[in-house]
């Protein structure tokens, strides 16, 4: 599989975890000291991958069992050795996210290790 659709697939991982609130699925998609960061209407927030997964598995019943639309938008992926920078749009807890994810490639797979969003009006 070459790194465009490894990266993809990575990004798909991770929206499907957010829809089943997987937090074991949120840990496969990023590296073990990612960063997740950005502004909810309530202020800015910084999380570890535990915490973000602790938050993805409290999301009860789960947004794919209460029948939440799904919406996942890769808008572009830029890829340099192994390094990559991809902006997505996702819809999740009835907000829609446009999200920048650094990522890199570890053991031959793609990790995010960094996680930056912000909530579209």
């Amino acid at each position: 599989m070459d790194d465009s659709t490894q990266i993809t697939d990575c990004v798909e991982r991770y929206y499907q975890s957010l829809r089943t609130s997987d937090p074991a699925l949120v840990r496969t998609v990023f590296h073990e000291q990612a960063r997740i960061t950005g502004y909810l209407p309530d202020g800015l927030h910084q999380m570890t991958v535990d915490e973000f997964a602790g938050f993805a598995e409290a999301q009860q019943p789960s947004p794919e069992a209460s029948g939440e639309e799904a919406m996942l938008e890769i808008l572009s992926c830029e890829i340099a050795g192994a390094t990559a920078v991809v902006r997505l749009r996702e819809r999740y807890l009835g907000m829609v996210f446009l999200d920048s994810f650094s990522m890199l490639k570890v053991d031959d797979a793609w990790c995010i290790y960094t996680k930056l969003f912000h909530v579209e009006g």
